[in-house]
């Protein structure tokens, strides 16, 4: 999963994403139909402050389109993924336990390139149509060994780069090296390995987010 870094004294908007759209399409992408991943930034609600260390103090849910039975929730400090029933959301509410501090939404439209499949969408608040960032997410379907594949997918990106840089675009995507076995994560691709990835890529956003108002301010 890749983030688009917007070069210095640029910003992101939406005509970078339907340009990025356009170079899945000019290199035979056949456009699959649209997806969506919803991320819920939540924090405690603690009655006493004394139990404070028995919470993690902030964790990211996710629900992804691919798993809409599951409901996926990432703790970073104590690297740590947990999958649960969908209904784990209503729980939550249900026991006041923790409140949302922010939902986005990572959407926009996938394409299938042979035996790459490619989801090219947008960050934006639930509800709201602020653009906060571009992902991408890529593919090679034959193979689940992430070990396996890395070397075809890094391959297949340098073509994809080269067809993202003839457009002259203000950016470039960039991907953040995980370490999956930090989160006790297999080989073997799954969607906890998604979560981790879109966790990591997320905290970015926010850390990028602060620096620059700060720098404003």
């Amino acid at each position: 999963i890749f983030h688009w870094q917007a070069n210095a004294g640029t910003t992101i908007n939406s005509q970078i994403l339907i340009k990025v759209a356009n170079c899945a399409e000019s290199i035979n992408g056949v456009k699959e139909g649209r997806w969506k991943n919803t991320f819920t930034f939540y924090k405690p609600i603690l009655k006493e402050q004394a139990n404070a260390s028995e919470f993690p103090q902030n964790f990211l849910g996710v629900s992804l389109q691919e798993q809409p039975d599951k409901f996926y929730m990432a703790i970073s400090r104590q690297r740590l993924v947990v999958e649960a029933e969908s209904s784990m959301q209503t729980i939550m509410e249900n026991l006041q336990s923790y409140r949302m501090k922010l939902a986005v939404n990572c959407e926009g439209l996938q394409y299938r390139l042979g035996d790459f499949r490619l989801r090219v969408g947008k960050v934006v608040p639930i509800n709201s149509e602020n653009l906060r960032g571009i992902v991408m997410e890529m593919e090679y379907l034959p193979i689940s060994s992430w070990e396996t594949s890395h070397l075809i997918m890094s391959e297949f990106f340098e073509i994809w780069k080269e067809t993202l840089e003839k457009r002259s675009l203000p950016g470039h995507f960039v991907h953040v090296e995980p370490n999956f076995s930090e989160f006790g994560l297999s080989d073997q691709y799954t969607s906890q390995h998604t979560v981790v990835q879109y966790a990591s890529i997320l905290a970015r956003m926010a850390a990028t987010s602060k620096s620059s108002q700060a720098t404003r301010n």
